[in-house]
């Protein structure tokens, strides 16, 4: 399922905020996801939950993939909020996101808690997916243990500002490169989160960028991640919507092109084709290994709604 559903762009929401949470729901982001955490100050996070729960049951939200991310486990306020709004809107939501996850017994508790919830409400178990936010170094250390801590796992996610406080980076522009530091001071950051959420077979989502308003550096910044092959990135202004379905999309090219290699390797290795191992496609040679890749590419391509633009034809 998680595979399936794209999220590209992963809009944040202030849950005490009506009026945005109104608004959020027009715009063409993949993915919602109603704050509770940090966007929401301690006094407004009781009324937040008011309005996240009225919000989803009202309804509006098209095919956008519906999730709230709650306050983490060294709070007061976690279970409060689980109940809440799962009681009171389980039907309607599609994902908890769990932020500052340290370690795998984290993810399982909200794991029992969901579970509990689910068979109190009539809803189906385990339909709920887990989100899990990778926030600080013990996170990181422990984040194959976290992919695999529970099967609602759904993405794994890079928060870049706790994670730059919990390492002590020196900076404060929040997903951007330092002029200091030659090379990306995220990448291997990135690449062990890249390489968890693979092993576990779930999407990797990519951390915000705060200079809002700047597009292009937004644009940059993403281009880094996707590159790497994250699925998405989280996006906290309407403005920087429109640049993440592109950037975390195929090319038309490329998609039409995978969506080629997958028709000719098929035909090949029919009866109809010969049976063979590889073939070629034009001037290239294609076999099993070019048919996994394309898979990736078509996936993606598939999941964000995109047409194919030409046809295969077996050769003659």
């Amino acid at each position: 399922m998680a595979e399936l559903r794209s999220r590209r762009s992963n809009l944040a929401v202030p849950g005490s905020n009506p009026r945005f949470l109104e608004k959020a729901k027009g715009l063409p982001a993949d993915q919602v996801f109603l704050d509770l955490e940090d966007a929401c100050a301690p006094l407004a996070k009781p009324g937040a939950r008011k309005n996240i729960v009225a919000a989803l049951n009202e309804g509006g939200w098209g095919d956008k993939i519906r999730t709230v991310r709650v306050n983490d486990w060294t709070t007061e306020w976690t279970f409060q909020d689980v109940i809440e709004v799962v009681g009171g809107a389980g039907a309607d939501l599609d994902c908890i996101m769990l932020p500052k996850v340290q370690d795998a017994a984290q993810v399982q508790a909200l794991d029992m808690l969901l579970t509990q919830l689910e068979k109190a409400h009539g809803l189906e178990v385990g339909r709920i997916g887990i989100e899990a936010q990778i926030e600080t170094a013990q996170g990181l250390i422990n984040v194959n243990q976290i992919a695999f801590a529970s099967p609602r796992i759904e993405t794994i996610i890079f928060g870049p500002a706790d994670f730059m406080a919990s390492i002590n980076m020196k900076s404060l522009v929040v997903g951007a490169l330092h002029p200091d530091y030659a090379g990306d001071p995220f990448h291997y950051i990135l690449m062990q989160i890249l390489m968890a959420a693979r092993a576990r077979g779930v999407q990797a989502i990519d951390g915000p960028f705060l200079q809002v308003r700047d597009v292009e550096a937004f644009r940059e910044v993403a281009k880094r991640s996707a590159v790497l092959g994250f699925d998405g990135k989280w996006v906290l202004h309407p403005g920087q919507v429109d640049a993440a379905n592109e950037i975390y999309s195929p090319s038309q090219e490329d998609y039409d092109h995978a969506e080629l290699i997958l028709d000719a390797y098929d035909w090949a290795t029919s009866e109809a084709g010969g049976k063979k191992g590889s073939a070629m496609l034009g001037d290239e040679m294609i076999d099993e290994a070019s048919r996994k890749m394309a898979l990736v590419i078509a996936g993606k391509g598939r999941a964000a709604g995109m047409q194919r633009t030409s046809t295969f034809t077996p050769p003659e």
